[in-house]
């Protein structure tokens, strides 16, 4: 994936929603201050390197000088050797004489260390033993190091001596076959001393494992003499690469030279495997420790405890104890730090990483810094950064897993919503209390909701908390939507006559779920003053508002009232919506008889109310209190509506000799009679169809005054659609289109107004 395809993908994680791009400002003022930060970092890091490479460089130059110093002063030496052989008379014999002496002083000392070889290593063996037998004091270590270094010594020698002699398979061989007067070859001591030598590193590798508790039991002498066996080690390693060096830099010089030749000739590495066994040592600590975070990630501040004590011992009971130059806690503290973010940095790169496990580490960082600064360690000297800087995108993957987790649980709640909806599945078994309908994943929405907010609030974070939020703030809206969407395309299956039929059977199971959808919406922001109980979103703000910095509080309420608003809607909505399923079905053949003939004869308006009165016995016990008087009030508003736009039906005819006026004071009188039972909507009920009076004056005014009786209603009612009005006109039986002409006239005369609450006019088209 190149670099465009990668920006492409981390954008659209981060704005998934359309509301998410109120972020942008957020977000591009939080990557700036990242870039800034990572700039500053990048540019602090250059200059660093910058300054090593030209400190480096510089100590290059005055390494080569001081080669080339000794390369020079090692040529002159040669050459006065060389003059001197011919200053002095005689010299050859005499050079002679001296190299017999010295051939014989070693064979001497040679056959000395030979002779006593075997005695010498059956003494070391035996302390070896004793040491075993004592792992915690080993009290021979020192002596057992210095019998060790003398027989390697002779060792070394031994075989220097085979590899710069003229014929060295008889030498070799000699060593191999000569049997000595204690028994066995020299071959065979030899391979006695590296039995011997096993041991003895054997005894320092487990004192070094156990350095930090024997001086926390105060046994503080074992561990000064392995340091003492340890630093001589270093310093013949350095000696023996020193002397590898010279072999290669001065390859003709170092051949005359014989002491090049002889000690010690390759690095035995015990401070290396003194580092190896702390590192070593940690590691097996480290894994004990991430077994008890497998088991569970909320122990990981105790699992480490070994990690300071050990870091602590060696602060207060080490630095005494060993060479200043080593900077022994620095050395601790370098590899335990290592361990531990390599360990963080693979638990972070781990798949299977839990969201709970996730959040202990990102709490951990902090928690590390803070122990190590009460140890003296500062943050800037431990490096790499605990988890390579990557807080900040823990903190997003885990807000993220969050977010997923609301997104992926509303969305197979929206799933079954749409399925028990398609099918109309009995929800008459989520009937609460009350006696109420309600949808059954309404209240398992809102737990879901209110576990993932406890998950987000044990981050201890608000950042994540907050993001939490917005991502439940973005689902609530979209599932509002989702709601009267579904609704909308159901009703208007039996509204739309381009819509295949529908079964009249299957209206009361959708007008089940209608009511059942009312009831949820109130009863997500229904406050309850007289038991106390609050809402489903009070609830939720209240969770969430302790969780939350002060700002987001007070910002994320224009949320909350957003939110608020949607669920008013949605349930009025419902409610219009089912009004409206009963002009659609039921009034189906009643509502186009209206202002036709056959009007005059039938009670058309008794039909109907009746059928409300039945539709309210039945459905006022399942609707929520607080909507069964918005219920009476959209039903009236139907049927005025309706009403008023049956004048559109085919064949209304309003004839002068006809009692229309009569029939339509009979009719709101039929609909005051029903409507009057509810006391608490009533009057705003029959202030909505004081319409009527002004419907009747369109009716049976003079043909010159109508564009004044217009005037007249259009003031009261300014939003009246002229449509409507020219439909009234040419019901009349003495309709002239001068009528409509001047009312079209009087209409642009009037000034627009805009702004004013909308009345009932604006509804009937």
């Amino acid at each position: 994936m190149n670099d465009a395809e990668t920006i492409t993908v981390k954008l659209a994680e981060l704005l998934r929603h359309p509301d998410d791009l109120d972020k942008i400002p957020g977000l591009k003022s939080e990557f700036m201050r990242k870039k800034a930060a990572v700039d500053g970092q990048l540019k602090i890091g250059l200059q660093e390197q910058l300054e090593i490479t030209q400190a480096g460089m510089a100590a290059i130059t005055d390494g080569q000088r001081t080669v080339n110093l000794i390369k020079e002063e090692m040529m002159k030496i040669d050459k006065l050797c060389a003059e001197a052989q011919n200053m002095i008379r005689d010299f050859p014999h005499i050079n002679i004489v001296q190299q017999t002496h010295t051939n014989f002083a070693k064979v001497e000392e040679m056959k000395d260390n030979i002779d006593n070889f075997s005695s010498r290593l059956d003494e070391l063996e035996m302390l070896v033993r004793e040491d075993k037998e004592d792992p915690e004091n080993q009290p021979n270590l020192l002596q057992i190091h210095h019998g060790l270094t003398q027989l390697r010594d002779v060792r070394d020698a031994a075989e220097n001596q085979i590899n710069g002699s003229s014929d060295a398979d008889a030498t070799a061989e000699l060593i191999d076959n000569l049997t000595l007067e204690g028994g066995g070859t020299l071959r065979d001591q030899f391979l006695r001393l590296d039995a011997v030598v096993d041991d003895f590193d054997e005894s320092v590798g487990a004192a070094c494992l156990n350095m930090i508790p024997m001086i926390q039991s105060g046994n503080n002498g074992i561990v000064v003499r392995v340091a003492i066996v340890i630093e001589e080690e270093e310093k013949k390693d350095k000696k023996a690469k020193a002397l590898q060096d010279a072999r290669k830099e001065f390859k003709d010089l170092a051949s005359r030279f014989k002491s090049i030749e002889s000690g010690q000739q390759e690095a035995r590495g015990y401070k290396d495997k003194f580092l190896k066994s702390i590192e070593y040592n940690a590691q097996a600590q480290m894994d004990q420790s991430d077994e008890v975070f497998n088991e569970d990630s909320d122990r990981i501040e105790k699992s480490f405890k070994w990690y300071f004590n050990d870091l602590n011992t060696v602060k207060l009971g080490m630095q005494n104890l060993m060479p200043k130059k080593w900077k022994i806690f620095k050395t601790y503290v370098n590899i335990y730090h290592r361990i531990m973010h390599d360990w963080l940095v693979k638990k972070v790169d781990d798949p299977q990483l839990t969201p709970k496990d996730m959040l202990s580490i990102i709490n951990w960082g902090d928690k590390y810094y803070q122990k190590m600064q009460k140890l003296g360690v500062n943050k800037a000297d431990l490096q790499p950064p605990i988890i390579d800087e990557r807080e900040t995108e823990l903190v997003r993957d885990y807000q993220k897993i969050i977010t997923k987790a609301v997104e992926e649980w509303t969305d197979r709640m929206a799933s079954t919503d749409r399925q028990a909806f398609s099918n109309r599945l009995d929800h008459q078994d989520a009937i609460d209390r009350n006696g109420e309908y309600r949808t059954k994943t309404m209240p398992d929405l809102w737990n879901m909701l209110r576990e993932q907010l406890i998950v987000a609030g044990n981050s201890s974070r608000e950042d994540v908390v907050e993001g939490t939020v917005d991502a439940m703030f973005t689902r609530l809206k979209a599932r509002q939507k989702m709601w009267q969407q579904i609704v909308d395309d159901e009703a208007s299956k039996y509204s739309n006559p381009n819509a295949p039929a529908v079964a009249d059977e299957a209206l009361p199971a959708l007008q089940d779920w209608l009511i059942a959808l009312a009831n949820d919406q109130i009863k997500c922001i229904d406050d309850d003053e007289e038991t106390g109980n609050e809402s489903f979103l009070s609830r939720f703000r209240v969770e969430y508002g302790e969780l939350v910095s002060p700002g987001y509080a007070q910002t994320s309420s224009s949320d909350l009232d957003t939110l608020r608003d949607g669920y008013v809607d949605l349930s009025t909505h419902c409610l219009s919506v089912f009004a409206g399923l009963i002009f659609a079905v039921d009034f189906r053949a009643t509502l186009p008889e209206f202002f036709t003939p056959a009007w005059f004869a039938k009670k058309g308006m008794a039909q109907l109310v009746n059928t409300f009165d039945d539709y309210l016995d039945e459905y006022a016990p399942a609707v929520h209190a607080s909507l069964r008087d918005i219920l009476v009030e959209e039903l009236s508003d139907s049927l005025l509506r309706n009403y008023l736009q049956s004048v559109r039906n085919k064949g209304a005819k309003f004839r002068r000799t006809d009692p229309f006026t009569d029939k339509i004071k009979d009719d709101v009188i039929t609909a005051f009679d029903f409507f009057s039972r509810y006391e608490a909507v009533f009057p705003d009920i029959k202030q909505k169809w004081r319409v009527v009076d002004g419907f009747v004056r369109l009716l049976e005014a003079d043909k010159m005054a109508v564009p004044l009786v217009f005037e007249e209603f259009r003031q009261e009612y300014w939003d009246v659609q002229l449509g409507w009005v020219e439909a009234v006109l040419r019901a009349r039986d003495d309709f002239e289109r001068a009528m409509v002409s001047g009312v079209k006239a009087r209409a642009a005369e009037m000034p627009v107004e805009r702004g004013r609450m909308e009345t009932i006019m604006s509804q009937v088209k």
